[in-house]
């Protein structure tokens, strides 16, 4: 049994790559929160009826049965998009500074539910292999 080939595994590590690049995102509209003209972003959510459905992303190809298949949670690139969190100030910008920590604390919480999600899983398959 390939533990990567585990339809709870390969989800749980695609949501934490997607709050991973989400993070880089809510840091950049922090970043930019005095910037004129900049309007915050974020990502698009994450299709869990497509995730179960498993088309998330391509596998690739083994030729011998001894090769070890892996199946890539995403292409590391989720779609991003403009997510003004008020109307543009006199400068033009459109970042509340409070909002975003907001999104930034929600996520963090969201990133550490998964990891120990993932922890407990990781803990429960040896535990059932013996180890």
């Amino acid at each position: 049994m390939n533990l990567p080939d585990v339809p709870l595994f390969s989800m749980l590590r695609e949501r934490m790559t997607w709050l991973h690049q989400r993070q880089d995102v809510l840091s950049q509209n922090v970043a930019n929160a005095d910037t004129p003209g900049y309007v915050s972003r974020d990502l698009k959510p994450l299709d869990f009826e497509q995730a179960l459905r498993g088309d998330s992303g391509s596998t690739l190809m083994t030729t011998n049965a001894r090769h070890i298949a892996i199946t890539p949670a995403h292409s590391g690139k989720f779609d991003d998009q403009a997510a003004p969190d008020q109307e543009s100030d006199p400068n033009g910008n459109a970042v509340s500074l409070e909002e975003q920590m907001v999104k930034v604390s929600d996520n963090q919480a969201e990133f550490q539910a998964a990891a120990n999600i993932y922890a407990k899983a990781m803990t429960l398959m040896k535990t059932a292999i013996g180890h």
